[in-house]
């Protein structure tokens, strides 16, 4: 029960980095490496602000506003700077390493011994891991809803508008330009907070738990894709992601039980993707052929 309850807790939290990947890799179609600095960033303001007395809750706030800015920058250099795509992201992300640094004076910063969300003394009667599961699914249930009405809203379907073909959003009035910068600061938030809640549950943040970081937020939502119909509205595909979050933790959980390395999870998370995106082509290729089968025999 440990194990279930550990993993879905985890699931959950991991699931905000999924979500806010969502918005720039499938929606703004912006392929946003920042996310592997924005990540360490949230939890470093959020490990550095707490062991200061700062309260939890308004640390991980703080955190959220630090990856918006960091996003920001990201897309100023690519909007403004016309920096491609990948190197905008690459060049805020090395930047945000030695940030990282500045704000936690070390490589790595502990919180033994301080209050974050999932030890606080309210939460004391529930059961082991069950204070990652109950805090991590308000949180998500949060920003699952927010992103869901947000993305139905007038400025929300002008941001959808420039994923799908800026050229012809321009046409229509849409600033494209603000709704990239505005979708970078958004999902860049959610990511940092990702970082400040996960930091939080582990109890250190460190400058290099970014690194493979995007591999596993696009596990979430690649997996979720695959094990649900592709026929989906777009809360369909939140809630997805949040399910595939999980799904994944669950495999990662069973990869230790078989024995492996816990150093090998970086290279099980990209295998864990790959055969993930490689599953509709296969699919696609099993139904072609058994069309093809039925027509030759139809033919007969």
């Amino acid at each position: 029960m440990g194990v279930v309850s550990s993993a879905i807790g985890q699931g959950l939290l991991w699931a905000a980095l999924g979500i806010g990947l969502f918005l720039t890799f499938r929606i703004l179609d912006f392929p946003d490496m920042t996310v592997e600095g924005t990540f360490p960033l949230g939890a470093a303001v959020a490990v550095t602000l707490i062991t200061m007395g700062i309260s939890p809750i308004i640390a991980s706030l703080v955190a959220a506003a630090a990856g918006a800015l960091a996003g920001l920058v990201t897309g100023l250099l690519y909007t403004k700077g016309k920096i491609p795509i990948l190197l905008a992201g690459i060049l805020t992300m090395t930047a945000i390493y030695s940030i990282n640094l500045r704000i936690m004076g070390q490589a790595n910063r502990s919180l033994l011994g301080k209050t974050t969300m999932f030890n606080d003394k309210a939460l004391n009667f529930l059961p082991t891991n069950f204070p990652t599961v109950i805090v991590g699914l308000i949180i998500i249930t949060v920003i699952t809803v927010g992103t869901a009405i947000f993305l139905q809203t007038e400025l929300g379907q002008s941001f959808i508008a420039t994923g799908d073909n800026a050229s012809m959003a321009r046409s229509m009035g849409i600033n494209t330009d603000r709704m990239t910068n505005m979708g970078l600061m958004i999902s860049n938030a959610l990511i940092a907070l990702g970082g400040a809640l996960v930091a939080q549950n582990n109890g250190f943040a460190d400058v290099n738990m970014g690194i493979g970081i995007i591999v596993v937020a696009l596990a979430s939502i690649i997996i979720g894709e695959v094990v649900f119909s592709e026929q989906m509205t777009l809360t369909d595909r939140l809630i997805t992601i949040v399910i595939g979050s999980i799904l994944y933790r669950f495999v990662l959980v069973v990869v230790l039980a078989l024995g492996f390395n816990a150093n090998d999870l970086n290279l099980f998370s990209a295998v864990i993707l790959g055969l993930a995106l490689l599953l509709p082509r296969i699919r696609s290729g099993l139904k072609l052929n058994s069309v093809m089968k039925n027509g030759v025999k139809a033919h007969d």
